[in-house]
């Protein structure tokens, strides 16, 4: 997920594990190959850092005056040594993985139980059905496509099983700003408001008898009828 580019160290203090370089391969052996990153010291490639598949041969992989493109694992700058490594490392290591963490990753695999995001851990992480959101989703594919950009946090992690549980439920509503809800009345207005109802009502059955037309809650009415709201709402 990273598009960091190669590195030109000067020497073995400015390497970091990490670092990403280029290099050419200077010589062979059984255990690994030593590879020219442009320092005093060649850096070792064992054999088991030559691919993330396993590999019985050295020369199955990489060939003398190949250029490589490695990763710096490890620095020994007392003894001289730097451990490298052809397998692009993860950009978030296991131990840093913890739940509640929130990360944004892509959608690399759709199945009918949930979707496979991948964060940039050593494999993708599980989001379920169940945890993207309150509605109820009969396939991933009605909200999600492969390469859909997502926020999501770490629910579970099991490091014995290698396996990471993801969850959205509750980011859905981060950062959409609440509605506003209407202020409610004070009691004064509250009591204002029932008294218009009251005079409303009783003025409408008078003209229901008389056939007459309804007019406004005459004002003194109206404050007769507030007044003894308010009476009530003291008691």
């Amino acid at each position: 997920m990273s598009n960091e580019q190669p590195e030109r160290p000067t020497s073995i203090d400015d390497l970091r594990p990490k670092m990403q370089l280029e290099g050419v391969v200077r010589r062979i052996e059984l255990y690994g190959a030593f590879v020219d990153i442009g320092l005093e010291r060649d850096g070792l490639v064992h054999i088991s850092q030559l691919s993330d598949r396993q590999v019985h041969r050295v020369t199955d992989v990489v060939k003398e005056g190949d250029r490589v493109t490695v990763w710096v694992t490890d620095v020994d700058p007392e003894h001289g040594r730097v451990a490298l490594t052809m397998v692009k490392p993860p950009e978030v290591e296991w131990k840093d993985i913890r739940e509640g963490r929130v990360y944004t990753g892509k959608v690399v695999r759709i199945e009918r139980y949930g979707v496979f995001v991948d964060f940039g851990a050593e494999r993708p992480g599980l989001l379920h059905v169940r945890e993207m959101g309150s509605r109820y989703i009969h396939h991933p594919s009605e909200v999600f496509q492969l390469g859909d950009e997502v926020e999501v946090r770490i629910l579970h992690v099991d490091r014995r099983r290698k396996r990471i549980d993801l969850t959205m439920n509750d980011l859905l509503f981060e950062g959409v700003e609440e509605e506003h809800e209407e202020p409610l009345p004070t009691p004064m207005e509250w009591a204002f408001l029932k008294a218009q109802e009251e005079a409303r009502r009783r003025q409408g059955e008078g003209a229901a008898k008389q056939g007459q037309d309804e007019d406004k809650p005459h004002r003194a009415e109206l404050e007769e009828i507030l007044s003894r709201t308010l009476r009530q709402l003291g008691d």
